[in-house]
């Protein structure tokens, strides 16, 4: 991936205290000529990524080349936690 895209954490950082647990999310959208090209390329997308999808949302944008908006939200997996 783009190594631009990342987000940097300080070294403090604690997010353990239960009031401000941060889950960080990721959205990604993926415009398409069709529905069914929309979910292609979302396929390819993740099947290329080590990411866990957490939801997605649709959208259709009028007058554009290609309307169809397909949103993915998703989190990164961590490797080095175990399943």
């Amino acid at each position: 991936m783009k190594p631009d895209l990342r987000l940097d954490v300080p070294a403090d950082f604690d997010d353990s205290d239960a009031d401000s647990q941060v889950h960080p999310i990721a959205r990604l959208l993926f415009p398409a000529r069709t529905a069914a090209e929309a979910f292609g390329k979302a396929q390819e997308w993740v099947g290329a990524h080590n990411v866990f999808l957490v939801d997605v949302s649709w959208d259709y944008a009028t007058g554009e080349a290609e309307p169809f908006v397909l949103s993915i939200y998703f989190v990164f997996e961590d490797d080095s936690e175990p399943a």
